[in-house]
């Protein structure tokens, strides 16, 4: 009740508010793990934790999945990955598993799990992957290949989620991988051919490049305060003893192998070599991807659809703040310029080159204000991956004119006696 005598404070809720970013990093896994705890990782549950828990490591069993975690780990330099875990059962054969990592929509299991996660966990995976699974695949009789049940199913997963997948290819020849790869078409997905051979005690086996791509993700990220601006391309993968396939690579051949998948939007690991300028590093192994597997060339990169889902999610927590507010003068500027901050914010650290907001007055008829409807736009450019450095390479006469100048200014005239 106010006084009927005195002062009353009434709050103003007009401020611009402060962006409050997006949580991009967080990992989804979604596949089968021997000897896990049924108790830490109940079939078909998302479960959340750190990936270097001692507990949940335990827990994880002997698995696939276990390997997946393990090999993300490889990939964080004294960070660690938030990581939504979904254990499917290990199916008799491999297609038996690959369909339980699908799932199914309406029980809520397999990767359609991952949806619950933010009801369930208060958190959501928006960098997803799938092992090795989403690399098998068939041909029909005329040896046409067959979409992966993964892949096929994995764009509305994605969409829902605002996410995206970094998926393995068959591992097999170079021929298998385009195939494969001509089945997919969402610039969600982002396509890496490579099998990577790993110690596991005395063993080696073999393990996705999903996982590494993952992890290094995770790393990068935190390096640009969570906005996921960068690629993984030419970065090292760590834990590893060697590839099962080796593909040609040169920086300067567009004919090699590597570079002929790439060109298809397929990713690939290399190895470097001593003394070999053309190759990706002097030593090691560096992942070069950067392509989602779209064909709007507008999304080719697979980091320009990840700081795009960035911008998005973070303006909506911006913007649902005013709902419910009044249309108004100054209602809708407030709106605008909370979406405004958010584009400053990321353009003031580099993460986006640029940003505007507005609004079109033939988009909002009286008839829809009236109904608490107001339409506004923004646009936004996402900084793309410098992939291709040409240099014109010229002779310089000029340099000449220099050397005969100098010698004019230093030589001595010389008289014949």
């Amino acid at each position: 009740m106010n006084p009927t005598f005195g002062v009353v404070f009434i709050p103003d809720n007009n401020e611009t508010q402060p962006p409050s970013p997006a949580e991009m990093s967080v990992i989804g896994l979604v596949l089968p793990s021997d000897g896990a705890s049924a108790t830490l990782f109940p079939l078909d549950k998302p479960v959340n934790f750190n990936s270097k828990d001692a507990t949940y490591l335990a827990g994880l069993g002997t698995g696939e999945l276990a390997d997946e975690v393990a090999l993300i780990n490889n990939q964080l330099k004294g960070i660690s990955a938030r990581i939504i875990a979904v254990r499917v059962a290990k199916g008799a054969t491999d297609t038996e598993t690959v369909a339980n990592i699908v799932g199914t929509e309406a029980a809520g299991t397999g990767m359609y799990a991952l949806l619950r996660a933010g009801q369930l966990l208060g958190l959501i995976p928006r960098s997803l992957g799938f092992g090795r699974y989403t690399g098998i695949f068939s041909r029909d009789a005329g040896g046409e290949a067959l979409a992966n049940p993964i892949l096929a199913a994995l764009p509305a997963v994605l969409e829902a989620l605002f996410a995206t997948a970094k998926v393995m290819g068959p591992g097999t020849t170079r021929q298998d991988a385009l195939d494969l790869r001509e089945t997919i078409n969402s610039d969600r997905i982002e396509f890496i051919d490579q099998t990577l051979l790993v110690a596991k005690g005395t063993d080696t086996i073999e393990v996705s490049s999903s996982g590494a791509a993952l992890g290094i993700q995770v790393q990068l990220d935190h390096l640009t305060e969570g906005v996921p601006v960068r690629s993984v391309a030419n970065n090292p993968v760590q834990g590893i003893l060697g590839l099962k396939r080796y593909d040609g690579f040169s920086l300067t051949d567009g004919a090699t192998d590597a570079q002929q998948m790439l060109a298809k939007q397929v990713g690939v690991v290399v190895r470097g070599q001593q003394g070999v300028e053309t190759a990706i590093a002097d030593s090691g192994f560096s992942i070069v991807s950067f392509a989602g597997c779209g064909t709007d060339e507008l999304w080719r990169f697979i980091s320009a659809k990840r700081t795009r889902d960035w911008l998005h999610l973070t303006l909506l927590k911006s913007i649902r703040k005013r709902l419910a507010s009044k249309i108004s003068v100054a209602g809708i500027q407030a709106v605008e310029n909370d979406m405004m901050a958010v584009l400053q914010w990321a353009k003031h650290r580099g993460y986006i080159l640029g940003g505007k907001v507005g609004f079109e007055r033939d988009k909002n008829e009286p008839a829809n204000l009236r109904k608490g409807a107001f339409r506004f736009w923004f646009s936004a450019e996402e900084q793309p991956d410098l992939i291709l450095v040409v240099v014109d390479s010229r002779r310089d006469a000029s340099a000449l004119d220099g050397m005969l100048d100098t010698l004019l200014t230093q030589s001595t005239t010389l008289i014949a006696a």
